[in-house]
């Protein structure tokens, strides 16, 4: 995606999303066989509908015609970000409390990137987490390249 652009995305799904009262998970643009693709996730609590999805799809579609932050043709795909769900934000870890997660770090906390961990917290720009041997680690979330929860079953 261009320079700005995901951020300019995001200004602009966010107030859609947050009118039908929904949160903006995410935003991943991608070329996927041939084509090029913007997906918008968005969730709820107790999870989202078709409905949910059709009424941001059309609302965004009308805007992103408008404001045309893109300017190669793509595919407009709204959708729930799924059981494994990317974690963002300090209020996406405290709302996971005492969930499962995979944590990647962009640098390494004692020699270590990667993390499969519960949540334990998330204040102050930090993510206290025990990893599945009871070890405990606090990570800044500025130093989170990636994170999703892991699925429960």
């Amino acid at each position: 995606m261009p320079e700005g652009v995901e951020d300019r995305i995001r200004e602009l799904a966010g107030p859609v999303a947050e009118g039908f009262g929904l949160e903006l998970v995410d935003v991943a643009y991608a070329s996927e066989y041939g084509r090029r693709v913007l997906r918008i996730y968005i969730d709820k609590p107790g999870g989202i509908t078709v409905d949910d999805c059709e009424r941001v799809s059309r609302e965004l579609s009308a805007i992103l015609d408008v404001e045309d932050p893109i300017p190669q043709s793509y595919n407009l795909e709204v959708s729930s970000p799924g059981l494994d769900r990317p974690l963002k934000t300090e209020a996406d870890f405290s709302r996971f409390k005492g969930k499962r997660a995979r944590i990647r770090t962009r640098e390494p906390i004692e020699g270590r990137r990667n993390f499969k961990a519960v949540i334990d917290e998330a204040r102050d720009g930090e993510v206290l987490v025990t990893d599945f041997d009871g070890k405990k680690f606090t990570i800044a979330v500025n130093n989170i390249d990636k994170a999703r929860l892991e699925i429960e079953i």
